[in-house]
């Protein structure tokens, strides 16, 4: 009788077979666009092999899903104006300060809603993802979550359809961009809320939540072999006096519009009118809040 011939095992740790199975999943792929090809690099499609466990067809399947929702949807053509008023408050923005490695820090303050704007609060999600993506240093492609529940209540909870909308972006278009999540001071209510919205959460993903508390030494030790807290900002449990202020915020995110039109090869003049835009002083690009 003849032997049945096993399955060659993959390896995600062997170089040759990561970049036999990127050649692959590119092949498959075909002809694309100009802004297709800018997005498939080869950090990208090693995102979404990871996603799907490195089955070159599965995703080639997800990978043709994103590249249709960014034709439809144009998300490196969100620009500052766009979504300003959703961040007035503060209620997510791209940190001042990074990891310990020097990844992008998210920080999302869901007690600070001011809008109920399903379309307006997805698509600032989007804006703020796309900027916290280009941010990243070279040679990183993961960014970091601050999730503050200081003063979160009931009320604050995000309607299902737009929790359910936003998981569906950053689980099927962001894949692996996270590292790490801390959930901070989140109230004991909150886990109510949780167990209802950690059904649309990936399994992989869940296991990067990390719930981190102000009193508790312990968990903020957690955050801090991540975050330095010299530099994470005291509200957060550390040491910095920074505060979110928006006119600054707006000043950065207007030069950084400027930046992601050059990246996707756009016509600058026709994202950023003389008219719409605030004089911008130099000024170092870390920072960016007033001291309190």
């Amino acid at each position: 009788m003849f032997r049945r011939k096993h399955a060659s095992h993959f390896n995600s740790d062997d170089a040759e077979q990561r970049q036999a199975k990127i050649n692959e999943l590119r092949a498959a792929l075909g002809p694309m666009s100009a802004r297709g090809e800018k997005y498939c690099s080869e950090a990208c499609l090693a995102r979404y092999l990871e996603a799907r466990n490195w089955n070159v067809d599965k995703s080639r399947k997800m990978l043709e899903e994103s590249l249709k929702w960014r034709a439809l949807s144009r998300p490196e053509d969100i620009r500052w104006p766009d979504v300003s008023v959703e961040a007035e408050t503060g209620k997510m923005y791209r940190a001042t300060f990074t990891d310990r490695e020097g990844r992008t820090v998210v920080v999302m303050r869901p007690a600070k809603q001011n809008t109920s704007s399903h379309e307006g609060q997805l698509q600032y999600l989007i804006y703020t993802l796309e900027n916290a993506v280009l941010s990243l240093p070279e040679g990183h492609d993961k960014m970091v979550w601050l999730i503050d529940f200081t003063g979160w209540t009931l009320a604050h909870a995000t309607p299902f359809k737009t929790a359910r909308d936003c998981m569906n972006v950053l689980q099927n278009h962001y894949p692996e961009r996270l590292s790490i999540a801390f959930l901070f001071n989140p109230p004991k209510v909150f886990e109510a809320s949780f167990k209802v919205l950690k059904v649309l959460v990936d399994p992989k993903s869940a296991q990067k939540l990390n719930f981190v508390y102000k009193e508790n030494d312990e968990s903020m030790k957690t955050m801090y072999n991540h975050i330095d807290p010299e530099v994470l900002p005291v509200e957060f449990g550390g040491k910095n006096n920074a505060v979110y202020n928006h006119e600054d915020y707006s000043k950065l995110m207007t030069k950084d519009d400027i930046k992601t039109a050059s990246f996707w090869a756009a016509d600058v003049n026709h994202v950023v009118s003389v008219d719409s835009v605030p004089e911008v002083k130099p000024q170092s690009s870390l920072i960016v809040a007033k001291a309190s």
